[in-house]
């Protein structure tokens, strides 16, 4: 049987492989690590080469290892090794980096849908993960990554933006402590400025240099309907998880972190579009998401157009400095509002915005805490474990659901509909000042009502209304043999 079909085969029978419990490493061994999902150099992206660089500066860890599925960015990759005298391992199916015992870890900078196989593979396969944002493409797999972390003894890092900020989490800490009072609402911001990715007519070539099977991994094999392959999937639903997803995963973490829920909310509704242009993207750009918590909800805001009209322009990225509504000072980021003031980036404010102290705690970044931690084997000393990364994602993923379920209605109904949530009624106000800024009228049923969604925290299944639809969307139908199993 030659390698490649080996390792298919080993990938279909994934849930039943033998646990390789990994090297036992001393203090001073050199860390060896793989790193699969180079990006793109072209367009925006490259992911990969930040992990890459990063990785490389921690002292004792050796990038020993690289995987691209796409050949021109696993090569461009690999020449920079060569250039700088290191030898590296290359290969473009993953799964030659989880059958080598020499690899110690992996950094997972793939599309969405590839993460949270990948990450079970990799415990399963003895090897530790740190993997990106965000950890998973559905409820589903994020749960079944904390399974397979804990069943296999792996240490996953599932890393988001504020868990590297000491300041912030003293911070929350302060909140935490009673300091500005009763926590009233969480608002969690992504502002951030996205060009149309353009609308073709007809199926795009695949990148010779590219492997589209492997690509594709556990979503359909389907024509290429976009410009760009790589990038751009991030507004497709069977690859991506839109803006909020991408971005807002960072200030989501954030919100879920300052109200210490360890469990998914008991109820969600989201309200948005895909507005401005007419373009081959899936995913709204301009959405807000109301996700009930007790004793606090958390509203989170996702808008992809620029401050008004005039900015609206082929080249608007150029002005992005302008091109952002702010929220009390940030683009993207995380409020905690308070009875007696708020806290944001790290500082305390009262009511009035006046300063009442910055926090100046500084700590070492999620992937030194990785490193360390893949040493020590003290788990608990993680930063951002699976299960971190699997509940912040699912509200990621509430969100979505309720607005894939959702009708377009005009305004005076979405009104109704959301009259009884003071905060989340503002929070529609400012969606439509805009949106007016943007010359767009809304008033028409442009805007789509999601659907109002229940939940069962401790099953992660929906109940009531609607829930027969929603939990369709809990999971996905893999394409075999890149089944994420029900039993890992």
């Amino acid at each position: 049987m030659r390698r490649r079909e080996f390792l298919k085969v080993s990938l279909a029978v994934g849930s039943t492989l033998s646990f390789s419990p990994g090297r036992v490493l001393g203090a001073n061994d050199e860390i060896r690590l793989g790193v699969i999902g180079i990006g793109s150099f072209v367009k925006i992206g490259g992911k990969g080469r930040g992990d890459i660089r990063d990785f490389r500066k921690i002292p004792g860890v050796r990038v020993a290892a690289l995987c691209d599925c796409d050949r021109k960015h696993l090569d461009y990759e690999v020449n920079r090794f060569s250039t700088r005298g290191e030898k590296v391992k290359a290969c473009t199916d993953f799964r030659e980096i989880l059958d080598d015992k020499g690899i110690d870890a992996v950094s997972i900078t793939t599309p969405n849908h590839w993460h949270s196989l990948m990450t079970i593979m990799a415990c399963q396969a003895g090897k530790d993960v740190f993997v990106q944002k965000p950890s998973s493409h559905n409820i589903f797999e994020g749960r079944k990554m904390v399974e397979a972390m804990r069943k296999y003894k792996r240490v996953v890092q599932a890393v988001h933006g504020p868990r590297n900020s000491g300041a912030i989490a003293e911070s929350l800490e302060y909140v935490q402590a009673g300091k500005l009072g009763k926590i009233k609402c969480i608002y969690g911001i992504n502002y951030r400025g996205r060009m149309s990715i353009g609308k073709v007519n007809g199926p795009q070539p695949i990148p010779p240099s590219c492997n589209y099977d492997l690509w594709c991994g556990p979503a359909p094999v389907k024509p290429l309907m976009r410009e760009q392959l790589h990038y751009d999937w991030h507004w497709d639903w069977d690859t991506g998880d839109g803006d909020l997803g991408n971005m807002g995963i960072h200030a989501m973490d954030g919100c879920r972190w300052a109200l210490r829920k360890n469990t998914l909310p008991k109820r969600v509704i989201s309200i948005g579009e895909r507005l401005g242009y007419d373009d081959d993207g899936q995913t709204p750009n301009t959405m807000i998401t109301l996700l009930d918590y007790e004793p606090a909800p958390i509203i989170f805001e996702v808008r992809g157009l620029p401050r008004n009209e005039s900015l609206r322009q082929s080249n608007w990225l150029k002005n992005s400095r302008l091109t952002m509504d702010y929220f009390r000072g940030i683009r993207t980021g995380f409020v905690v509002d308070c009875e007696d003031g708020y806290v944001k980036d790290g500082s305390a404010f009262d009511p009035q915005g006046k300063l009442i102290t910055e926090f100046t705690r500084e700590q070492p970044d999620c992937k030194q805490n990785f490193i360390d931690v893949v040493r020590s084997r003290r788990t608990n000393e993680l930063r951002t474990d699976a299960l971190e990364g699997h509940l912040s994602c699912g509200l990621v993923h509430l969100a979505n659901i309720s607005y894939r379920l959702g009708r377009h209605k005009p305004n005076d109904e979405i009104r109704e509909v959301i009259r009884g949530e003071a905060e989340f009624s503002e929070s529609f106000e400012r969606l439509n000042e805009h949106l007016g800024a943007n010359r767009l009228n809304v008033d028409r049923k442009s805007l789509c009502l999601g659907a109002v969604l229940s939940m069962d925290p401790d099953k992660e299944r929906f109940v009531g209304p609607m829930s027969d639809e929603a939990n369709m969307l809990v999971s996905r139908n893999y394409r075999e043999p890149f089944v994420v199993p029900d039993v890992v």
